[in-house]
């Protein structure tokens, strides 16, 4: 979990300021070498709601999330955000490999001008959340991939953002880190109360980590359906397999597969 982005206030009175931050009102984006990435995007995100994306490779998921964090903005339709700083998590974590663990969890916040000894403190203070307490004077390369995560998402914490935007951060994982990687990201979640979006090709990881579901459509990638999650947190991991869970998986999967219809 990596880079950050300062964004301006943008009111609208279309947004509901005391429930939503960020607002995607027919949003499209079309590159200058005229590929359409994504066409008519609308859809809100709510404070402390926890949103999955899934859709075929190439669709426009990632591209999704950078016109939310103003990397990439969009170019049709309206992206509206009603926060001032989010977290965003990228495929990879991002660290620099001449800086510690703790130096790189400090990064942001060192950035942002913070002076040294509140830095340190909140770089800590994130690193002990993600279970990573011992290996503060370790370098990436003596991490594991899950161990690296850990420490970008230990970074991303230290900016304190209401809004965390996470691209497929446990896909190169194996299973078992990757479902030790779930519960620590839904005990953070239920702690912190962040509002995210989460971009993955696993159906059961994103029902199991959501409140709520989108899924796309081929390029360019547009909403063909959403789905409410309506188990409460925190989730234990034997819920996937109880049978409503798997009902909504299906019911997701068949949305997938009809998408490309």
């Amino acid at each position: 979990m990596g880079a950050e982005a300062r964004l301006a206030d943008v009111p609208d009175d279309a947004i509901d300021a005391g429930r939503d931050v960020l607002s995607f009102r027919s949003a499209g984006k079309i590159f200058p070498d005229g590929t359409e990435a994504v066409r008519d995007i609308s859809f809100t995100l709510r404070r402390s709601e926890f949103v999955s994306v899934v859709g075929p490779s190439g669709c426009g998921k990632s591209t999704l999330l950078r016109m939310a964090s103003g990397l990439s903005p969009e170019t049709s339709g309206k992206v509206q955000r009603l926060v001032e700083n989010l977290g965003f998590v990228f495929q990879d974590a991002t660290l620099l490999p001449w800086r510690t663990v703790q130096r790189n969890v400090e990064l942001l916040a060192e950035l942002d001008g913070v002076r040294r000894s509140e830095r340190e403190r909140l770089a800590r203070e994130a690193i002990n959340r993600v279970g990573l307490q011992g290996f503060e004077e370790h370098y990436p390369k003596a991490l594991s991939g899950g161990m690296k995560m850990r420490a970008s998402v230990a970074r991303a914490l230290t900016t304190k953002p209401p809004i965390f935007l996470l691209d497929e951060p446990f896909g190169a994982l194996d299973e078992i880190t990757r479902g030790a990687l779930n519960e620590e990201l839904m005990r953070l979640y239920v702690s912190e109360q962040f509002a995210a979006i989460f971009i993955t090709h696993s159906i059961s990881e994103a029902v199991y980590l959501s409140s709520r579901v989108l899924v796309m459509s081929p390029r360019p990638g547009r909403i063909v359906a959403e789905f409410e999650v309506p188990f409460p947190y925190p989730r234990l991991p034997e819920l996937r397999f109880d049978p409503d869970f798997a009902r909504i998986a299906g019911e997701v999967s068949h949305a997938l597969r009809k998408g490309y219809e």
